[in-house]
């Protein structure tokens, strides 16, 4: 159920290069159903800048009412965000969208795979299939060492492969590159990035059941303006089109053309 409301800072670091780390404690973590949703955040006071800024939930601690956002620093309101201190408060409106489904059964393998930005979302999902008996596997892709975070988190829940395009941290080359040599055996597929990453792992993975959470510019968050839509791939769909913030951003792969 999307709730608006105030939200208090409990800490914010920078924990990579332009990547910020935003603890919030609020009501509003106990409307969070799946992870892979994400919130609006209100980064100035007045009108400017006037849209909200589109957030990714990474962790979610429901008894203390907390949930982790992780960041990047692109432009003015996201700038504006990371600047805001411990104990100060931001307006936020979600949670947003559909998110990935956790149901599987026991002793079954995830392979989950993030690029960049699209990391943050796959740590609280790896958390609950943990969680649920299921054997996680994480391929995580970033441009250069500079840009790597939550490694060590993600190798707390499983097997963890890190790749950088330029080899200075991890293997080198793409995400990609790792799951042709490592011919990985699983039973469900998650990924959340750059929009050439996932469509190259639903042309690799037809076969498999996979579910991918796409990136896209936003401006209301809630399917109003229409401003993040994608075709769809069925032709005898009658709606022809999926909003990105209310249908997704998780879809399963075919169901969206990328």
């Amino acid at each position: 159920m999307k709730k608006i409301g105030e939200m208090k800072i409990v800490s914010q670091k920078e924990i990579a290069k332009n990547i910020f780390q935003l603890i919030l404690q609020g009501k509003l973590v106990s409307e969070i159903e799946r992870p892979g949703q994400f919130v609006h955040m209100k980064v100035g006071e007045g009108i400017d800048p006037l849209l909200r800024r589109p957030i990714s939930i990474c962790e979610i601690d429901r008894e203390n009412q907390i949930m982790t956002c992780i960041y990047r620093t692109e432009g003015k309101g996201t700038t504006w965000l990371s600047k805001k201190q411990q104990g100060e408060y931001i307006n936020v409106l979600g949670p947003l969208g559909n998110g990935f489904p956790v149901q599987m059964k026991s002793g079954k393998v995830a392979l989950l795979i993030g690029g960049g930005i699209g990391v943050p979302p796959l740590y609280e999902l790896s958390k609950q299939l943990r969680n649920r008996d299921i054997q996680v596997i994480h391929v995580l892709g970033f441009q250069t060492k500079s840009a790597v975070f939550l490694t060590k988190e993600f190798q707390r829940l499983g097997v963890t492969y890190i790749v950088t395009d330029d080899g200075s941290y991890g293997e080198k080359g793409f995400v990609t590159d790792v799951l042709k040599k490592q011919n990985f055996d699983f039973d469900r597929l998650y990924a959340c990035g750059p929009t050439p990453m996932l469509k190259a792992l639903e042309q690799k993975f037809p076969e498999k059941e996979v579910y991918l959470s796409l990136e896209e510019r936003m401006s209301c968050g809630i399917g109003a303006c229409f401003a993040c839509i994608r075709p769809t791939k069925d032709r005898e769909d009658k709606k022809g089109y999926r909003k990105i913030c209310s249908d997704g951003p998780v879809f399963q792969a075919g169901e969206v053309i990328l």
